[in-house]
């Protein structure tokens, strides 16, 4: 099957099956292109909780087609590759929840969206990178134990200094790889351009940045900002929503493997391949999607 036959194919299978096609800003530009929905953890978070289709197709990683479950358990959720994983999602352990739930009579678990459906049962609210600040800042606890990730939850502890925040030890592998020296020699190369990182990013790159916000927030500053060359900290997925966005505009990755491989792992084919045989579907009992539920929507009402 030629690509725009293959295009042409899914776009019946969507009729046919009553199906929309949501997808993550880093997954391969041939397949945002032909979603019906692109944004980052939180938009398409909304999005799955408010669509009138019975069929979703995420392209993204595991632990988004399961919130998409838990927010829309009447729902065929299809995940493209169910071996699309974030190994950051399963960072985080229960017992040390536990710990310190016994330790802090006032504790809130802050989950990022960025984890297992096992670890948001035991958590009190959900966050994206995008609102995580305000949600704390609202939070009436004390003290927070936030999870999965250290360096988003070292920026939040930056920027929220009246909390007691507790760290966890994850981390997201494309991320993690970048470096304060990448920056200085990005920097060097592009000395005109704004830096523009994740706060998923270590907090000495984040210290170097011009500004750090999520995906979606990387994407409106560029579009928004006078200058017209960007250093972006992020997955070069986003670099074709910002092209698209800013076409007179320049962008450059800090270094050239800001790449998640699970999320190049969903493809056309494998998309085509989902709706033609409505598998493989998000399976969650109707325990996980009620306990993992509480803290989504907790999100979304405080977001």
């Amino acid at each position: 099957m030629s690509h725009d036959e293959l295009i042409t194919r899914i776009e019946e299978l969507k009729k046919e099956k009553d199906a929309v096609i949501c997808a993550h800003y880093y997954v391969d530009e041939e397949v945002q292109k032909i979603s019906d929905y692109v944004g980052d953890s939180f938009y398409l978070a909304k999005v799955a909780a408010n669509l009138k289709e019975q069929t979703i197709v995420f392209c993204g990683v595991s632990f988004m087609g399961e919130s998409a479950k838990v927010l829309s358990p009447e729902k065929t959720i299809l995940m493209p590759d169910p071996t699309a994983d974030c190994p950051m999602a399963h960072m985080a352990m229960v017992s040390a929840i536990e710990k310190y739930r016994k330790h802090y009579d006032d504790l809130a678990v802050v989950c990022y969206v960025n984890s297992t459906a096992e670890l948001k049962m035991h958590s009190d609210v959900c966050v994206t990178s995008s609102n995580a600040l305000k949600i704390v800042r609202k939070l009436p606890n004390k003290n927070i134990f936030f999870i999965p990730d250290i360096n988003l939850g070292s920026y939040v502890k930056k920027m929220v200094p009246e909390k007691n925040i507790i760290l966890n030890e994850g981390f997201c592998p494309v991320h993690k790889e970048i470096e304060a020296t990448d920056v200085e020699t990005a920097r060097v190369a592009h000395p005109n351009a704004k830096l523009l990182v994740h706060p998923e990013c270590s907090p000495d790159v984040i210290e170097l940045a011009d500004y750090a916000g999520s995906t979606s927030e990387i994407i409106e500053y560029a579009n928004q900002s006078e200058c017209d060359e960007f250093i972006i900290g992020t997955e070069i997925g986003v670099f074709y929503e910002l092209k698209k966005r800013c076409p007179n505009k320049e962008f450059f990755p800090i270094k050239n493997n800001q790449i998640c491989k699970d999320m190049k792992k969903i493809s056309l084919e494998k998309v085509y391949n989902a709706l033609n045989t409505m598998s493989p579907t998000v399976e969650l009992s109707d325990e996980e999607i009620s306990r993992a539920k509480s803290p989504l929507m907790k999100m979304l009402e405080l977001a």
